[in-house]
């Protein structure tokens, strides 16, 4: 586990003094934005959207949604509580955090978990906004990096429970359609 650490810890000092990254101010408030994207209102609001374009498929959308966050967030705070892993910003006293995070701790990240578990759904439900729903979960897990708030393996792990989750809960709600 140690070597995984510092693999993770020369990552993420590789990304937070990128050069790139230090020159464009505007590169900071391009993944902020991103980032906000993940803070949940959008998820509602594609719910909402699909309620509105189907009601039969929207409900099984919501339904499938709903049933997922409602495994996904017990289960990413207790990965939280239980790895207790130090946010960057933390472990790195040169680096500050560019938003601040939602809770203390890092492993998983929630907005990574929950942007793979609705880009999983919006895929199974939707197969057409697959390219786009998998890009944009992606872009929150980097921006998530970007801003110093997680590590890579935080982004991975939260990718993992959220697409395992979204999985699990398509497979629930396909199977008790057909009983």
């Amino acid at each position: 586990m140690n070597q995984l650490n510092r693999l993770d810890e020369r990552v993420f000092n590789w990304i937070a003094v990128h050069p790139k990254l230090q020159t464009n101010q505007n590169i900071p408030k391009v993944f902020v934005r991103i980032s906000k994207s993940g803070d949940g209102y959008c998820y509602a609001l594609l719910i909402g959207l699909a309620l509105l374009a189907d009601d039969t498929l929207g409900q099984v959308f919501f339904m499938t949604s709903a049933l997922a966050f409602a495994i996904e967030i017990p289960l990413y705070i207790t990965l939280k509580h239980t790895f207790k892993r130090q946010r960057p910003c933390d472990t790195f006293t040169q680096f500050c955090a560019l938003v601040q995070p939602a809770d203390k701790f890092s492993l998983p990240s929630g907005h990574t978990a929950a942007a793979f578990l609705m880009a999983t759904i919006c895929a199974h439900f939707y197969p057409s906004c697959m390219i786009f729903a998998f890009s944009w979960a992606t872009l929150i897990g980097m921006s998530r990096m970007i801003l110093k708030v997680h590590f890579a393996l935080d982004i991975i792990v939260g990718a993992i429970l959220g697409t395992a989750v979204a999985l699990f809960c398509i497979l629930l709600i396909d199977t008790m359609s057909l009983i």
